[in-house]
Parts: structure tokens; sequence; C-alpha cells
């Protein structure tokens, strides 16, 4: 957990530096058009739908974009047909990768994303070669801060429905259901507690420690290039990397 916590974050920082500059409208739009299309266009009946939107108002994306986003989804308007999948491959050193890509063109996805593994040192692998050391789960992180009661706070997380509660230095770190995320953020935010991350991910049952600078910054350099790519919505890792070597 303190591994994803510590990249989590780091993530999540990056993201709303992409989002002052733009680049994260595009994906976050390609991610309502494919929510809408697979569930509809109503966010209280389409989970997907409404953790896609719910990501678009984090990052300031204007309402007019937001509607228009769904409406393409829903086909109420043209544009380009958008289809969702995964990828899964290695990084360097054996690391497990899952890509989740939303894009008009498949044939240029695979091969932009076949490419960009292997100038990293990694590979694409088959359908199934990497999926089964990962478990989708809700995410939430508090930092905590003076006059914050933690036993207060976690008895109100899990009687709101988390499912395991860690400390990682300062923070708390909150996994929950998929569905259940939403249900326990909302708790936590009515009393008046500021949660700092939440977000669905896919968490590693079993991590690869990186235990050198060099590989970590490889397998980071890796990370970097997948995720600005247009058609690459997350990436997902099973390595650790300790935060002296992040922080480095």
């Amino acid at each position: 957990m303190a591994g994803h916590s510590k990249w989590a974050n780091i993530k999540h920082r990056k993201a709303r530096m992409d989002a002052q500059k733009g680049k994260i409208f595009t994906k976050v739009a390609r991610e309502i058009i494919v929510a809408a299309k697979d569930g509809g266009g109503d966010p209280e009946s389409n989970f997907a739908l409404r953790l896609a939107v719910q990501k678009a108002r984090e990052a300031n994306m204007p309402n007019d974009n937001i509607m228009r986003a769904i409406k393409r989804g829903t086909g109420e308007l043209g544009g380009s047909s958008f289809e969702s999948f995964t990828y899964e491959g290695y990084g360097p050193g054996g690391v497990a990768l899952m890509l989740d890509i939303n894009t008009d063109n498949r044939n240029r996805a695979a091969a932009d994303i076949r490419y960009l593994l292997s100038k990293h040192g990694g590979s694409l692998g088959e359908s199934g070669c990497v999926s089964w050391m990962f478990k989708r789960k809700g995410y939430i992180s508090v930092e905590m801060s003076k006059g914050l009661d933690e036993d207060e706070l976690i008895l109100l997380a899990l009687e709101a429905g988390a499912e395991d509660i860690q400390e990682d230095g300062d923070s708390l770190e909150i996994t929950t259901a998929p569905e259940d995320m939403e249900k326990v953020k909302e708790a936590l935010e009515g009393s008046g507690i500021s949660v700092s991350l939440a977000e669905v991910s896919m968490f590693p049952e079993t991590e690869v420690a990186i235990q050198d600078k060099e590989a970590a910054g490889k397998l980071i350099k890796l990370v970097d290039a997948l995720e600005d790519h247009e058609d690459v919505q997350n990436v997902h890792a099973n390595f650790n990397i300790p935060d002296e070597l992040l922080e480095g």
C-alpha cells in the first residue's frame, strides 16, 4: 500500500500540473465519452460516468465540455468513435504493467504502445499475462492535520464502508470496494475532513521492489512516456520504489 500511496500522490500532483496546461481535458473527455457510450448518459445510474465526470470537475473542465462529451458518447453529437480496452505487458526488471486505453484507432495505439515499451526496456504481453496480479479497489488518502482525531476518522470510514485503513507517514490510506469509494469519500467530506486523493484503481497483489536509482529512473521514464500518450488513460504497475529514490 505504501508504495501505491507514494506513487499515486506523485501522479495526482502531475495530473494537476497537466490540468493547468489543459492536457488532461482530452483524456477525461475520452473517458466520459466511453463511459456514456457503454452505460448511458445519466451519471446517477452510470457509476463509471459518475467517476469520469467527478474527475473532469476536479480538473476544472467547463460544464459545457462535460455535457458535450456525454452527448458524443450517447450518439446525440457526432465525432470520432472511441473504444476502450486494456493492454498488458512488462517493464524493465519484469515489472507488471496494465494500460487502460481509449482510442479511435486501435492499430495506431498498438504500434505506438509497442514502440514505447520497447524503447524503454519493456514489452507487450498477451491478454491475461499480468491481470491476475491486480485487484480493482477504491482508494482514498487523507493527510493527518492538527486537530484531526484519527480514531474518529477511522470509525467514520469503517462505518461508511471502508475495508482497510493503514498509516503511511502523515497520511491515512483507506481502501474500499470500488462501488463504495464514493460513499466513503462523501462521508469523510461531509464531516469536514479534506480528502487529498480519491480514485478507483488497480492494486497489485504482489510487488517488485526497486532497489537502485538507475532502475527507478528507467521505470519512471517509461511510465511518464506511456501516460503522456493521448490514447493511454491509466497506467497500473506493481513496482515499489522507496521514497528516497522517488524524491532523489
